[in-house]
């Protein structure tokens, strides 16, 4: 700051320290509410939900573990059934945690599998490229 040398620019440079903090202080009061609206409770889980489903990989990761999951869960109440054997509850979440491991694993796979039969099944017959009804695929099983 330059020197002062009279009661008159003594009060200038007083009068503009003090728009400059004024300033400063509304700067801060609207950060203060930005930062306590961010800090809300339904905010955070807005922006963490936000967060979680605009990542892509992370969905993918999901959906594979929940596809994985539900094969090995399934697998094991086919395998024990009605069963009050502590051997078969034994082999069935051994059953379970390696489906469950490989189904999640393999789960674009499964996924590509899914889609296709359920194409098959519910799919309107195709057209080539000259416009003409395509046949049906059929799997010979």
């Amino acid at each position: 700051m330059d020197n002062i040398n009279s009661v008159a620019g003594l009060k200038n440079a007083i009068q503009l320290l003090e728009v400059k903090q004024s300033a400063e202080e509304q700067l801060l009061k609207e950060q203060l509410i930005v930062v306590y609206e961010s800090l809300k409770p339904i905010n955070l889980l807005r922006n963490t939900l936000k967060k979680v489903f605009s990542t892509p990989d992370l969905i993918e990761n999901i959906s594979g573990s929940a596809i994985g999951a539900a094969g090995g869960l399934l697998l094991k109440k086919l395998f024990i059934g009605k069963s009050g054997n502590i051997f078969r509850k034994l082999i069935g979440s051994v059953l379970q945690m390696s489906a469950t491991n490989i189904v999640a694993k393999n789960s674009d796979l499964i996924k590509s599998v899914g889609h296709f039969i359920i194409q098959y099944l519910f799919g309107r017959k195709g057209m080539n490229s000259k416009g003409q009804e395509k046949e049906r695929i059929t799997l010979g099983l």
